[in-house]
């Protein structure tokens, strides 16, 4: 009898936000579809608050179980979350206290994840002996943990590659970028198309105010070294030159798109909501599908801006506007109540909404993946997250692109000019998207001299992201190759427990 091979276990740690949690989930189970291997997911508490009131409202999640073992631990499709303290209570206001918040969680989070991570090896009945670590972005003290411990490190990049090159560019002080003196320089980097300030990521900007961020950053690019490998959120094929490029400074393999399954193999498939790994955060309006199937093939426009972004009332009376002039159906996600008739910015008036009618339908929230499988979606008007642009692509749909912050804007620009798959709203002088622009950019890819350009590339697109993650294809060999260094690893890998935990 061939004897049962030992499970190992691997640690994950992720910036508690739903964007960076749902690709580790992913990269997590296909992890343990390749060998005997149990995946731990560490977070901070504020995160276990928002499940368990999450689950208290019914709010639905992908994943296949969603079961409490513990006060301190939750199960999600076969992966056990475990929790830290960041430092501040439930009720502390995170987003509006972003570098205050920051600051306190590199300073108390490694000793309490260290902390957590010798009490699970140390556990009488069932101890977990961790062979590596894999380190979500904003949390690059991880690394340090885990070098002080003995325990290899890995990165799940959850940005594209381009978005890494521009960063170790940038912090590593390789390439000239914009500053004070210079703000409108451009930058050419190897392997990149020239880049204008627009294109950047907000962080690199002299406009750019958060300064926790830029630290976080700057330690992330610069403790690379203590990053074994680099598991980016991406696919070779969509960008080759820049992953060849940045081989020569770090091990980079491309593993994605870590998207729902059901999003890779097609409706085609049968796949239904079991299938997928991860979780929703908001309760998603279903009953936006049945509204879709009333309309045609190709016709709808589905916009969305995503979990963070909030726009001025005056953008939003201007897209609502331009929205009702093309005469398109359309499906638009504005995520709070009081932001669709209240008194709040972002204001949609009553007018607007009685207006509309059968025109269109708003929803606080939706089932992203299955509103851009229908066949009635026509283009997505999105910020260009870069989690949904990995869907967008693997579901062959247009877009048109609207980049605020953080790494939008260089994702606009990868998928507008570089894979060819959409156009970018422009804005003008006083940082406002015009109607006549988004009107002009509505009907270019919907029926424009363009659109069978734009949607040839986005078929191309959609067959080469599936290729990728197909048995044999070469994020799944990269997956697999990953899992194999871990198991040879794990068989020689001793915790160093004889040292104090000092200030990290």
């Amino acid at each position: 009898m061939e004897q049962e091979k030992p499970i190992i276990n691997v640690l994950m740690v992720a910036f508690a936000s739903q964007g960076h949690i749902n690709p580790m989930l992913r990269l997590g189970k296909q992890l343990q579809t390749k060998s005997n291997i149990h995946v731990t997911l560490a977070t901070t508490e504020i995160f276990h608050h928002r499940l368990l009131k999450q689950n208290h409202q019914s709010v639905t999640t992908t994943s296949t179980t969603t079961t409490a073992i513990s006060n301190d631990t939750v199960s999600i499709s076969g992966i056990d979350f475990i929790f830290f303290s960041d430092g501040f209570s439930l009720d502390y206001d995170r987003k509006s206290n972003l570098d205050t918040y920051m600051y306190t969680l590199a300073n108390v989070g490694p000793t309490n994840l260290y902390n957590l991570i010798i009490s699970l090896y140390s556990n009488k009945i069932k101890p977990k002996k961790f062979s590596c670590i894999i380190i979500a972005p904003f949390v690059p003290w991880v690394s340090k943990v885990g070098a002080q411990l003995g325990i290899p490190c890995a990165m799940l990049w959850i940005q594209p590659c381009t978005l890494f090159s521009i960063y170790y560019s940038f912090y590593n002080n390789l390439n000239d970028f914009p500053t004070k003196e210079n703000p409108n320089l451009s930058v050419k980097l190897p392997n990149l198309p020239l880049l204008e300030t627009c294109d950047l990521p907000s962080f690199v900007l002299p406009t750019n105010n958060l300064l926790s961020m830029n630290d976080t950053l700057s330690q992330e690019m610069k403790n690379v070294d203590n990053i074994k490998w680099v598991l980016a959120n991406t696919f070779y094929e969509l960008e080759k030159d820049v992953i060849d490029y940045m081989t020569k400074f770090v091990v980079i393999k491309a593993v994605g798109p870590l998207i729902s399954p059901k999003l890779l193999l097609g409706e085609e498939h049968g796949h239904d909501n079991d299938d997928h790994v991860g979780i929703n955060l908001w309760k998603p309006d279903e009953n936006c599908i049945d509204w879709l199937n009333k309309n045609e093939p190709n016709s709808v426009i589905y916009v969305s801006f995503g979990s963070l972004i909030m726009l001025s009332r005056e953008q939003m009376e201007v897209i609502s506007k331009a929205l009702i002039n093309c005469k398109r159906p359309f499906l638009w996600v504005v995520k709070d109540e009081d932001y669709l008739v209240g008194e709040s910015v972002g204001q949609i008036s009553k007018g607007f909404l009685d207006e509309i009618k059968d025109k269109g339908k708003i929803v606080k929230w939706c089932p992203q993946d299955k509103v851009l499988l229908h066949q009635s979606v026509g283009c997505f008007l999105t910020h260009c997250g870069w989690n949904s642009m990995l869907e967008t692509l693997s579901c062959g749909v247009p877009i048109i692109a609207y980049p605020l912050w953080t790494d939008q804007p260089t994702n606009a620009k990868l998928m507008t000019e570089v894979f060819g798959i959409g156009l970018r709203l422009r804005p003008n002088k006083d940082g406002l998207v015009g109607f006549d622009e988004i009107v002009k950019c509505i009907e270019e890819v919907m029926d424009g001299p363009r659109s069978a350009e734009i949607r040839a590339k986005a078929v191309e697109w959609k067959r080469a992201a599936r290729d990728a993650v197909a048995r044999g294809g070469e994020s799944d060999r990269n997956i697999q190759d990953f899992v194999d260094d871990i198991v040879e690893i794990s068989k020689n890998l001793e915790y160093n427990l004889d040292k104090e935990l000092v200030s990290l």
